[in-house]
């Protein structure tokens, strides 16, 4: 198993370079984006309106962070991966912005695998009930854009150091861990029930 730090924006050939199985752990730029912030996304995308950051090269994960005012700013108390399936539906539109990584759980189905090997992207399992282990890596909150949605569906700005361990469940040669975990069970019910 091999262990890599990649630094954001990421480049296409070191995400096209990563297999199934490889653990990663992220420098630079991460974007929180849940359902509302995808959402936001494609509506701005509709209406011809500008994005508030660069997706190109870019890490989304797939959290709403719990997160403390100062006066200063903000402070990043825990954070922990959702449920990715849900945003499945913006694949594409994912894909064509240019993010070349999503961190989440549980994974994404095939529109994500084919979306990877059209983009050189790849989906990174982040291990759920390590909130408190992930919110190390972040070194800082550098921006949160439509605070409006609400805390956990806001976009925020993270700036990253070592943040992991994250494995990756979807690499871009169009394998994906879920698909093997979910073909394996198939086979073993068919096996014991017929």
């Amino acid at each position: 198993m091999q262990e890599i730090i990649l630094k954001a924006p990421l480049k296409e050939e070191d995400t096209r370079a990563l297999n199934v199985g490889d653990v990663v752990y992220i420098d630079g730029a991460i974007f929180t984006a849940r359902d509302m912030a995808h959402l936001t996304v494609r509506k701005l995308l509709e209406a011809g309106k500008p994005l508030p950051v660069d997706f190109a090269g870019s890490v989304v994960f797939h959290a709403g962070p719990v997160v403390k005012k100062t006066s200063s700013g903000w402070d990043m108390i825990v954070i922990g991966p959702t449920t990715s399936i849900r945003m499945e539906p913006y694949a594409e539109m994912v894909g064509k912005l240019g993010v070349k990584a999503i961190i989440g759980k549980g994974g994404m189905q095939e529109g994500t695998s084919q979306i990877n090997q059209k983009y050189g992207s790849v989906y990174l399992q982040a291990a759920p009930g390590c909130a408190a282990k992930l919110a190390g890596g972040i070194e800082r909150i550098d921006g949160v854009h439509w605070l409006e949605l609400g805390v956990p569906e806001a976009m925020w700005v993270l700036q990253a150091k070592k943040f992991g361990p994250l494995v990756v469940g979807m690499d871009s040669k169009g394998r994906s861990i879920y698909r093997d975990l979910r073909e394996k069970a198939y086979r073993r019910i068919k096996e014991l029930y017929g």
